[in-house]
Formats: structure tokens, C-alpha cells, sequence
């Protein structure tokens, strides 16, 4: 077993290479304070607040460029008033040089606020290029989703991954975090078999106090049964711990076959805070060699 889990651990390691974060518009100051700690080059999601406006996350995507990461600001499809409004602030990313990636999501409105039922139609609509764009991550939901068919996420999803190639611009597939790394595998393994072959991001929750973490999960539809909390190390009846995702990488990585499973990189969802988030994967990666 000492063995096993050795070979798994140096995978569980390497699975770190490449990977991605997110933080909010206000984190900028929090960004400044776990810099250090963060990999030249990596990139960072800057997420679609409703509270917050296009300048905060335009200032935020710039910070991050300034940091010597790479941006990659969110677009809400379904929040998008009007294509006017869409090419205004991808005209800002540009002129800041933040708009190299994005990442499409249709949003949480039920219904659209303007022209944009889904990301497929911002995918297709021709102003991501127009703007400098040349990378695009879209969602995946190993999980399923609270409000969305199975079959209409697949869908989407197989959709999405040919409009970007028929426009000619690289992408990735960013998933919902979640605390099931079996569930995770064979996500994968259908999606390879459906013929997406885009790298993934798996979600994964920084360390987080375990009250936050499952909050999140019951607000986002994340599975967060008794076996797969224990297996992950949350427990459902002491909410006053801080739990990581040590357990969960070391099952991905056991599990991770890249001839079936093809690329797969990590992406961190920081609710316990960017240099927390920081600190752990360097942590992680010294002690999985």
C-alpha cells in the first residue's frame, strides 16, 4: 500500500503543474498578499459577480496581468444587456491586454437580460475574436446540475467544444468543484467517449472551513453524501474544522489514466482566500514530490 499511494502522490503532484485559480473583483488586495506564492505565468479566473461592475472586474483582470499571471475575466452570457455592452468591456480587456482568455458561462438568470440566451451564443456570435481573444473555457458538471438535464449539459457542452473549433480558437473545460473523485473519472471518461477532447480543469475547493465548503456545495447542487464527505475529510457533524483537498487529489490521481482520461489540469475555487490557497498547493506539491 506504501507503494501505491508513493505513485499516487508524485501523480497527485504532477496533476499541480499548469494549474489555475479564481478570485473575485475585490480580491485584488488579497492577490497582492499571496503573490509571492503563486507560479509566474499561472492564470487566474476572475469570476462574474452580479454585485460587482465591468470596471471592478476590468481593474481586477489588469492587477492580475500586473501580477505576472494571466487573466481570465468572466463573461455571463444571460446577464449581458445587449451586444453593445459585451463589446464595450471586451474592448477594455483589450486595450488593458487582459483579453487574451475568457471563460464563458450562461449565467444564473432563468431568463436572459439581453441577447444571450447561453455561452454557445457568445461563442458563436464573432465578437471574441474581434477583440483579441484566442482562448475560451466553458463549463462541465461532473455532478450534474440542480436545474439542468443531464442530456442538455451534454449537449451544450459538445456544442461549445465545436464552436471554438470552428472558430478557430483554443479552449478548456472547467468544472464544477465537488468532493467525489470517483464521480470526477468517470465524468471524464464519458466525456472522451461523447469525442471532447479540450484539456479539463477539475474544480477543486481550496482548504476552507467546512461550515463554508458545504454551504457552497448546498447553494451550487454539489453532492455531499456521508460516504463521500468522510472520504473526503469533511464531517458533517463538526462544522468548526478547516478541510483540504489532500484526499481528494491523491483519489483523482490514483484514478487518472491520461489514455482514457486525456489532459486534465486542477483548477482552485479559493473560498478559504487566494494565499491559503497558495500556501497548500506549494505544501502539496513538497510533500507529493
Amino acid at each position: 500500500m506504501e507503494r501505491v499511494l508513493g505513485v499516487s502522490g508524485r501523480a497527485g503532484g504532477a496533476l499541480l503543474d499548469d494549474c489555475s485559480l479564481e478570485m473575485t473583483g475585490k480580491d485584488v488586495p488579497r492577490l497582492e498578499e499571496a503573490r509571492g506564492g503563486i507560479a509566474p505565468g499561472t492564470r487566474i479566473n476572475v469570476t462574474y459577480l452580479a454585485g460587482e461592475d465591468a470596471g471592478t472586474r476590468r481593474a481586477a483582470a489588469r492587477a492580475v496581468r500586473e501580477s505576472g499571471f494571466v487573466p481570465v475575466p468572466h463573461l455571463s452570457a444571460r446577464r449581458l444587456p445587449s451586444a453593445t455592452e459585451l463589446e464595450r468591456f471586451l474592448a477594455a480587456l483589450a486595450e488593458d491586454g487582459t483579453a487574451g482568455a475568457v471563460f464563458v458561462v450562461g449565467g444564473d438568470p432563468a431568463r436572459p437580460e439581453g441577447p444571450y440566451e447561453d455561452a454557445l451564443s457568445v461563442i458563436r456570435g464573432g465578437l471574441l475574436q474581434r477583440y483579441g481573444v484566442r482562448h475560451v473555457g466553458i463549463c462541465g458538471y461532473p455532478e450534474g446540475h440542480p436545474a439542468i438535464g443531464d442530456d442538455t449539459l451534454w449537449s451544450a457542452l459538445t456544442a461549445k467544444a465545436a464552436a471554438l473549433e470552428a472558430a478557430g480558437l483554443s479552449g478548456d473545460v472547467i468544472t464544477q468543484f465537488g468532493f467525489d473523485a470517483d464521480a470526477v473519472l468517470t465524468w471524464l471518461g464519458a466525456l472522451r467517449g461523447r469525442g471532447v477532447h479540450l484539456p479539463v480543469r477539475v474544480g477543486v475547493p481550496g482548504p476552507a472551513g467546512v461550515r463554508r465548503l458545504l454551504g457552497y456545495a448546498t447553494r451550487f447542487g454539489v453532492g455531499t453524501g456521508t460516504s463521500v464527505a468522510r472520504k473526503y475529510g469533511l464531517s458533517l457533524t463538526s462544522l468548526m474544522g478547516t478541510a483540504g483537498p489532500d484526499r481528494f487529489l491523491d483519489d483523482l490521481a490514483a484514478g487518472y489514466d491520461p489514455a482514457r482520461h486525456g489532459t486534465v489540469k486542477l483548477h482552485f475555487y479559493t473560498f478559504g482566500g487566494l494565499r491559503p490557497t497558495a500556501e497548500w498547493i506549494t505544501r502539496y506539491r513538497q510533500e507529493r514530490g
